[in-house]
């Protein structure tokens, strides 16, 4: 018999029944299976080593693309448990999945892993390694299973747990060997240990059995694999740099904001903060007012039953705060704006004419996070959304969605952000019919098709809101990590829910479609990013404090003041330095701020009107106040992302 295998290209291949992955990568050509580390055959991943089962549509998946590395990462994670179970006497282990940029595995050691231990198993992984060992995939029934699992209670739980779908009770099992280690495993893997080209060990923490407090408390290790050295240390380097943009402490450097243990994942807005959140709020605003939006506000709580309406209480509950009055009263505090919006839709009776009807709003949202998820300003319990609902005619949301694309081309261009869009399809849990997810489906990937042309966008299967299919954009920061941020949501079950109508011009009443959708995404989220993304040095447009106005001597204080004064009039955010320390010292006090401007006065500029200026980049000239101030102003309100930008020199 003869397998016909359709490449990507279109092309076919046919090869001997039984022929395995690493052979069609070798029937295609020597480069590509010296890159190969598994195959995808009809959207099944397969190790190369497997005969493949069947013809079909094969890709040979190569260790430098996305699946690939997760294959190279997912191997690293069994030469991890290898090591450690051969170091530590008594050791049992749990899961290692790859993650991105990585690996972990969670173990059981009887104590917490020391740095030096870290070091004792990253050895013992490169001896792994430079052994070459093969990989062998076994397939077992579940009492086969058992038995070979019977002293890792961890890996005992997976097998019997036959309702987490993990593993189905009659099926085969499927697990990995090389020499005398075997973890229970899907696959598939490399070839042999050899083939991982670069790995590190990063670090240990915490973690519970299940992500759930009341079961046991497991030692995590943290690692990262790559295709290559080069690879491995370009994500170092950038690791180094992410330490150095560390939201949470240049929060504290630069007197951003606040976490406090007495309310964790809501942070207090320090002054600094607030001018930060006030100035994007401003932006917002005047962009919004610019086109057609219009703001509203609702309550912080409001009734279950409205939950009930929307869905939320069914598919969102245990994300919310749930407030019981009595025993007839119970309250959820607000996680979502969405049915709220529609509550202010259904206030008058609406027309076609009225549409599209855009609705924005920025009001505090709390939801319920588990405290081990919690991180400085990325993911927090209090979050204020750049949040609109759009009330639309289906025939009008094409144009809508080109209308918010550009706006969110507007928004990240300003902050010099580059991103991508992703579409997400119906998740397992939705609420309405197929028919019309499937339709909703269709029209945003007709949207995305002429927006960025086809295959210029992801696609994650089921990763949609419970009520509509979504658009999301994944920003790209300074030192090349991805954020997802703002959604563009496309809903025709909520506003039926509601009962939302209105009136076409035939006189019919028809249920609008609506659209959900959010640019900045949440303040805190997008103010920690910015702040890691400029490393603390926002431009002036953003900049708390865009002036420091610095006397060389206590004889220019008067006039330093006088200045400050002249500065706020003119709308720059500004302030004197007031210490008796050196010139140098005050220079260097407000660098260390990230004050975009510093504007020196000595005697010399006090007699002629002039100030010398400073700029974080390096840069000094000396001009007129009216220069000065006019340069400013221009470049902030140009929002120029360099403070310099704008200014004559030479």
């Amino acid at each position: 018999m003869t397998l016909t295998l359709t490449l990507p290209d279109g092309k076919t291949l046919d090869l001997p029944d039984g022929s395995t992955g690493a052979d069609a990568a070798r029937a295609i050509g020597m480069r590509l299976a010296e890159a190969a580390v598994a195959v995808r055959l009809d959207g099944a991943e397969l190790d190369l080593s497997r005969p493949l089962p069947h013809s079909g549509a094969l890709q040979v998946i190569t260790g430098d693309s996305e699946d690939g590395r997760h294959v190279l990462r997912h191997s690293a994670a069994h030469i991890l448990a290898q090591a450690v179970l051969g170091l530590f006497e008594g050791a049992t282990f749990a899961i290692g999945p790859p993650i991105e940029d990585g690996f972990y595995y969670d173990f059981d050691i009887g104590h917490a892993f020391m740095p030096e231990d870290l070091e004792r198993i990253e050895a013992r992984m490169a001896e792994i390694v430079a052994a070459d060992q093969p990989f062998e995939r076994l397939e077992m029934s579940k009492a086969e299973a058992l038995k070979m699992f019977a002293k890792h209670p961890f890996k005992t739980e997976i097998i019997q747990n036959v309702d987490e779908g993990e593993v189905a009770a009659g099926d085969s099992i499927s697990a990995y060997r090389n020499r005398d280690f075997v973890d229970l495993c899907r696959g598939p893997h490399l070839p042999s240990t050899g083939r991982l080209a670069a790995f590190r060990l990063l670090r240990t923490a915490g973690a519970y059995w299940r992500g759930d407090e009341k079961r046991p408390q497991l030692q995590r290790i943290y690692g990262t694999a790559w295709e290559s050295r080069k690879a491995l240390d370009a994500y170092v380097h950038r690791l180094e740099e992410a330490r150095k943009r560390d939201h949470r402490k240049l929060g504290v450097e630069l007197e951003l904001f606040h976490l406090d243990v007495t309310a964790p994942g809501m942070p207090y807005w320090l002054p600094n903060g607030m001018r930060i959140l006030n100035t994007l709020l401003a932006f917002w605003r005047e962009e919004h007012d610019n086109r057609d939006y219009q703001e509203i506000s609702s309550p912080l709580i409001n009734d279950k039953s409205l939950w009930e309406v929307s869905g939320h209480w069914e598919h969102y509950r245990d994300s919310m705060f749930i407030i019981d009055l009595d025993e007839n009263r119970t309250y959820g505090v607000k996680p979502m704006n969405c049915p709220n919006a529609m509550l202010v839709y259904n206030l008058k009776t609406r027309s076609y004419r009225d549409l599209p009807l855009r609705f924005s709003d920025c009001d505090v949202l709390h939801r319920n996070e588990r405290s081990g998820t919690l991180h400085g300003l990325l993911r927090v319990q209090h979050i204020q959304q750049d949040d609109a609902h759009i009330f639309l005619a289906p025939h009008q949301v094409k144009d809508e969605y080109r209308r918010i694309l550009e706006i969110a081309e507007r928004f990240y261009s300003v902050f010099g952000l580059k991103y991508r869009l992703r579409l997400g399809t119906r998740p397992e849990a939705f609420i309405g019919e197929v028919e019309t997810w499937d339709e909703a489906e269709r029209v945003l990937r007709e949207i995305l098709d002429d927006h960025v042309g086809r295959g210029g966008y992801a696609v994650a299967d089921g990763d949609g809101a419970f009520y509509g299919p979504k658009i999301d954009i994944l920003m790209e920061d300074a030192i090349g990590r991805e954020w997802q941020m703002g959604t563009i949501q496309l809903d025709f079950q909520l506003p039926q829910r509601f009962r939302c109508l209105y009136t076409t011009a035939e006189g019919e009443r028809k249920t609008p479609v609506v659209v959900h959708r959010v640019i900045y995404g949440s303040f805190e989220r997008f103010i920690g990013i910015l702040i890691e993304h400029f490393a603390g040095r926002f431009p002036a447009w953003l900049a708390p404090i865009q002036v420091e106005v610095v006397p060389v001597t206590e004889e220019e204080s008067d006039a330093a003041r006088d200045l400050t004064a002249t500065l706020r009039a003119a709308g720059l955010r500004a302030r004197t330095e007031e210490s008796s320390e050196s010139l140098s010292a005050k220079i260097r006090s407000a660098q260390l701020a990230q004050i975009p401007y510093m504007a020196v006065l000595g005697k010399k500029e006090v007699a002629n009107g002039s100030v010398a200026v400073r700029f974080r980049d390096g840069k000094q000239v000396s001009m007129s106040l009216a220069a000065f101030i006019g340069a400013a102003t221009g470049n902030i309100a140009a929002k120029a992302l360099v403070e310099s930008e704008g200014f004559p020199f030479g």
